[in-house]
């Protein structure tokens, strides 16, 4: 090759570079992020209209229907002539005070009338999907906290104890970390307000989990307070580049962790995949069969489904023999007080990018507490940026060479 034709070919490859069409990678975090986009404008609503006297049914519903707007209005092209399935990728939920999760009643529920009182400590649970590709999002709120009227006491600890958690677990799935990286550091982190991290077991739904397409509760997982069976048996797993993972922060003031299901009726279920069985009943089989079509591999509300009364007692059957899975409402013993995070992030190979948005209502100057974090290698880890700069990958760089030549 001549010294022409050498300096022409990297501004051929070049230009050949920037007419490719966008890599399937891309495009799945394109649609990552535009249900991401989607779930933090519902979410900003629902903190508008999560006020003293408003019913917590109502939110549910409201959350649910702007979902369905916001997918309903964008990916709206067919691709290679099928429609891109577009949708909620979890129900909102609306869980207060001591109650961990999952809380979305039906009118026919005795909880349904359940309204929001002023300094409810509220966790706000939802998410939407494009073309299978899910970003799910949790935060918690206050009812009535203002910077003029901060949230002070335990509340304020277990909110502050929660949302330094989330930004340890956020920086600590890194690739090659693995996954007890992140329960330690949650459990470090609550620490420091006098709180636990919610037990992950007995409730498999209460674990953070790796996500591919359709898939929002992957092999790869994250435990949070296990036991020391736990600690045996839970498999150990290595976050690597391509990972994208929703995880999921829940911190209480009890003493334990422990969670329990108590007189909420279940509400949420999700399909599972990986279990097939040929049900019996006709009922069953009807209802099954609507399940996949509204919600395919997602959880659901029963409330989507058109006759409730058929739908509990054709999910029995299938919860049975776990072609269903539920979503149980879980609570912590009473005068406890529960905060949650979640978020959904990717490990690109520009390092790690987080999918969803950050918190809309949290703020130092909305929750004020006692204590503050001393620990300096916690706030070390809370200080780098989530994703290393060039310009810190250099100086990064330079020290570990002056390390070499001092060596």
């Amino acid at each position: 090759m001549s010294d022409e034709e050498k300096q022409a070919a990297p501004a051929v490859e070049a230009a050949v570079e920037a007419a490719k069409p966008p890599s399937t990678a891309e495009a799945d975090v394109t649609k990552y992020k535009t249900a991401a986009d989607i779930v933090h404008n519902v979410i900003k609503k629902l903190i508008e209209l999560s006020v003293e006297g408003a019913k917590i049914l109502d939110l549910c519903i409201e959350g649910d229907k702007l979902l369905e707007q916001g997918t309903a209005a964008v990916y709206n092209k067919a691709v290679k002539g099928a429609k891109v399935a577009k949708g909620i990728a979890f129900p909102t939920c609306i869980s207060v005070n001591n109650a961990v999760a999952h809380f979305s009643p039906l009118a026919s529920d005795p909880q349904s009338e359940q309204v929001l009182a002023k300094d409810d400590v509220v966790k706000i649970h939802l998410g939407a999907h494009i073309d299978g590709f899910a970003a799910i999002s949790a935060e918690t709120i206050v009812v009535g906290a203002s910077p003029e009227n901060p949230v002070t006491g335990r509340k304020a600890d277990v909110i502050k104890a929660a949302w330094h958690a989330a930004e340890l677990a956020m920086r600590t799935v890194k690739v090659g970390n693995k996954n007890w990286a992140v329960t330690e550091a949650v459990a470090r982190a609550a620490a420091v307000w006098d709180c636990k991290p919610v037990e992950g077991r007995p409730f498999p739904c209460m674990l953070s989990c790796e996500q591919k397409k359709d898939v929002i509760d992957g092999t790869k997982r994250i435990i949070l307070n296990p036991s020391e069976q736990q600690k045996r048996d839970f498999e150990a797993a290595t976050f690597a580049e391509g990972d994208v993972w929703g995880i999921d922060v829940l911190i209480s003031t009890g003493e334990d962790g422990k969670a329990r299901i108590e007189e909420s009726r279940t509400t949420l279920y999700q399909r599972d995949s990986t279990v097939t069985y040929q049900l019996k009943m006709k009922t069953s089989r009807a209802v099954f069969s609507e399940v996949q079509k509204k919600a395919g591999a997602f959880p659901f509300n029963v409330r989507v489904l058109e006759d409730e009364k058929r739908a509990r007692m054709g999910l029995q059957e299938a919860v049975q023999h776990s072609l269903v899975k539920p979503y149980e409402v879980i609570y912590t013993p009473a005068n406890t007080f529960v905060a949650a995070f979640h978020f959904t992030m990717a490990l690109l190979p520009g390092g790690p990018s987080l999918i969803t948005h950050p918190p809309v209502w949290y703020k130092p100057e909305i929750v004020k507490t006692d204590k503050e974090l001393e620990d300096e290698e916690l706030k070390a880890i809370l200080a780098r940026n989530l994703r290393e700069t060039k310009k810190s990958k250099k100086k990064k760089a330079k020290a570990e060479e002056g390390d070499v030549k001092e060596e």
